[in-house]
């Protein structure tokens, strides 16, 4: 048995942690009524879900998002197979279920409900700790401390020195928490001055990197980020992006509906697209909900969210871009999009540079860096509908009247800086 916290984050540690939170748990904190996790998705950020799909059932809908879950102990690591959120969007709430299948190290009778005549604590909390770690490679880690444990004891003796967020206590894996850390190595950049753009390989190595849009991979490169396609964040939890002008890019999600995700970039592109000269379509411009691009002729709407209550109403729902006639052209699914932004969005550092005028680019760094923290969906479709959040694609078919026509693909949803703190429970300039 773990009987310290100093004894749990070195294990934690062992098996590749980033992040390390718990809950004290309740009577009702059970295999049969689930775990709760909060009143809000803000918690749905902190655990990294591997799939996400929407669960149609009239007014109780649900979002469920598969979890890669394991119970450990000193010696084992094992996998409960049926662990995942439940995301009900009508309170918003988020729950953990499924925790216990198909695991022996799982502490079941832990678990177990307690029936009525039974209840000492009338569904209070009831002296059982339940730890979690995220590692690096998106699983989540699970330790129950019982009530009166030693280790459970020790938290609860040390609870005031944990920071809270919802129901959650966050444990610092070190001396520093992330926070820190980067805001030093950000200010170690800093001070180096003017960096030649550069990006690091898949191998680490710093490569030359001549285009000029290497702002953020140099930043990246400095950081030791090694770029990847894999929508995570980038630094001990944190999503990076630095930025040189008035708007920066959030998220680029293809769409997956409508003619684009039937028929694909291209034919989208040649529908709906412009002619540029050199043999070039593309599609570009600013478009906001429930307003129309007059180049493109197409309008933003956002179907199955209540702007005014700041909800998801229709699981189903979509941010769709329709045709005057009302044709889907191109939508992005709920459940996708929140896969993105569970996934970048937890936690971010929004860093300023300045580039030079001359070959090779080079970029230079500076303080403060506005940083975010406390996200969920609902804020981010609520930033779309009030026109904060723009899409601002750039896919282009290039040599387009041939038969060996090039596509690329880019769609952005973008916002300017001065907007950002709509999508954060805090957030603000930080200097380094």
């Amino acid at each position: 048995m773990i009987n310290s916290i100093s004894d749990l984050l070195a294990r934690f540690s062992q098996l590749g942690a980033i992040n390390v939170f718990c809950k004290p748990l309740a009577e009702n904190d059970n295999s049969k009524q689930q775990i709760y996790l909060g009143g809000s998705f803000d918690v749905v950020q902190i655990f990294p879900f591997h799939g996400i799909d929407a669960i149609e059932n009239g007014k109780n809908s649900t979002y469920k998002a598969k979890l890669e879950f394991f119970w450990i102990d000193e010696f084992i690591k094992e996998q409960a197979s049926g662990a995942q959120l439940i995301l009900y969007p009508q309170y918003p709430e988020v729950r953990l279920s499924g925790f216990l299948k198909g695991c022996k190290t799982a502490p079941s009778e832990l678990m177990k409900p307690v029936t009525a005549s039974n209840r000492k604590f009338n569904n209070g909390l009831d002296g059982r700790v339940l730890f979690f770690a995220v590692t690096k490679n998106r699983e989540t880690l699970a330790y129950l401390a019982p009530a009166q444990s030693l280790l459970a004891n020790e938290f609860t003796n040390k609870i005031g020195d944990y920071e809270k967020q919802g129901v959650l206590y966050n444990l610092p894996l070190h001396d520093k928490d992330s926070r820190v850390i980067l805001l030093e190595k950000l200010a170690e950049i800093r001070n180096f001055g003017w960096q030649p753009s550069v990006k690091l390989s898949k191998t680490g190595e710093l490569k030359p990197y001549n285009a000029r849009n290497g702002g953020g991979y140099t930043l990246e490169a400095l950081l030791g980020i090694v770029p990847n396609g894999r929508s995570e964040p980038d630094f001990m939890g944190w999503e990076i992006k630095g930025y040189s002008s008035d708007r920066v890019t959030l998220m680029t999600p293809e769409p997956t509906g409508g003619i684009y995700g039937e028929s694909g970039v291209e034919v989208f592109v040649r529908r709906f697209g412009k002619p540029s000269g050199n043999d070039t379509l593309y599609f570009t411009g600013i478009h906001k909900v429930n307003n129309t691009n007059n180049s493109t002729g197409l309008t933003m709407v956002i179907s199955g969210f209540n702007p005014a209550k700041g909800m998801i109403e229709d699981v189903n729902g979509a941010v769709e871009l329709r045709t005057n006639s009302g044709v889907c052209a191109a939508s992005w699914s709920f459940e996708g999009l929140l896969m993105k932004w569970n996934k970048k969005h937890a936690q971010a550092a929004y860093v300023p540079y300045k580039s030079n005028e001359i070959e090779p680019p080079a970029y230079q760094y500076a303080s403060p860096t506005l940083m975010g923290e406390g996200t969920n969906f609902n804020l981010y479709l609520s930033a779309l509908s009030a026109g904060l959040v723009i899409f601002d694609p750039a896919s282009k078919v290039m040599n387009a009247s041939t038969l060996k026509s090039k596509v690329k693909a880019r769609s952005q949803f973008r916002m300017p800086v001065k907007q950002l703190a709509n999508l954060y429970q805090k957030f603000g300039p930080v200097e380094f």
